[in-house]
Order: structure tokens, then sequence, then C-alpha cells
């Protein structure tokens, strides 16, 4: 397995195998932004973080709504920042708007921790 220590660009393409295969393996955090959103600006230097710190564990992806939009919809995306945890080819948990990187961190242990599903 590659260790990436940034965050990926992703989009329909290659969205099944870059976000839900890889799932299967680790962690995928998925960042839905905007280039003219204020708090997704503001979220990207944690992402990065995270993407650094845990490239072990978590595979940082990015999704840009306004060049994807059937990928937002697809997910569900209604407001911007939204981060969407993957894991084992699903969602597992969302969060939406800016959040402290703790509290990111504090989720996607939280993912790792949980039974696998059935």
């Amino acid at each position: 397995m590659n260790t990436v220590t940034h965050p990926i660009s992703v989009g329909p393409e290659t969205f099944d195998a870059d976000v839900l295969a890889a799932s299967r393996r680790q962690l995928v955090l998925v960042d839905f932004w905007a280039a003219w959103c204020g708090p997704c600006k503001a979220i990207a230097p944690l992402l990065d973080e995270i993407a650094r710190e845990r490239a072990d564990r978590v595979l940082v992806a990015k999704v840009d709504v306004d060049a994807h939009p059937q990928l937002a919809a697809r997910f569900g995306i209604r407001s911007i920042p939204s981060l969407l945890v993957f894991r084992d080819g699903e969602a597992v948990d969302s969060m939406t708007g800016v959040r402290p990187k703790s509290a990111i961190l504090q989720r996607l242990d939280a993912a790792a921790a949980a039974p696998a599903a059935a």
C-alpha cells in the first residue's frame, strides 16, 4: 500500500477506486469543498496535517463540488465543507462545517475502532 501524505483530488471517474476500494484497506476522509467557500479554506490546512500525520491509517481525498456536482448529489451533500468518513466501501460518519482538528481525529478514531459491518 502506498502511503499518501497529502490530500488527493477525486472525481466521478476515480471515486470508486480512490475512495470506496481504498476504504477497504484504510479509512478515507473525503472533503466536499469549493474554491469560493471561506470555511473550506479554513479547514484545508487541518486536513493537510491529518493527511501527513495519519498517512499510515487515513487517506484524505477532496471533491470539488462545483466541478463534480454529481458526486455531491450522490452523497446528499447540501452544505460545505462536508467531511465523510468511508470504511469498508461505505460512508460511516459525516461532519459539516469547520471542526477543530481534535474533533476530526476523534471521529476518525471512533470510525476505526467501530466493529466491522457484517
